[in-house]
């Protein structure tokens, strides 16, 4: 529940970074230009350029922050069939371990 969460954030945020930086004007012009000149400038006022370096620094803070937090929950579920006892089981022979090569050849 919590990690589709963080997924859907994480989603949204790199979709908001990649149109934020899209939309500054670089050297060349940026996306901006090529929409009609200076179009960001009437829709989002005067202070376009203030305006687009805070989103742009705040959208890369939370995506930063969403690929840890997804890095730590993903390393935390792999690691929990170790942490179920399951790989002790298996080890000590109470578990049914499955053969590693199959007696009948699969067809794909």
């Amino acid at each position: 529940m919590l990690y589709g969460i963080v997924i859907a954030i994480h989603v949204i945020v790199s979709l908001v970074l990649i149109a934020v930086i899209l939309l500054q004007a670089g050297r060349g012009g940026g996306l901006s230009e090529s929409f009609g000149g200076s179009s960001t400038q009437t829709i989002l006022g005067t202070k376009t350029s203030v305006f687009l370096t805070r989103a742009t620094d705040a959208s890369a803070i939370i995506y930063i922050i969403t690929c840890l937090v997804l890095g730590v929950m993903t390393g935390h579920r792999g690691r929990s069939l170790v942490s179920k006892g399951v790989i002790q089981q298996v080890s000590q022979g109470t578990g049914q371990s499955a053969p590693l090569l199959p007696d009948e050849p699969v067809d794909f």
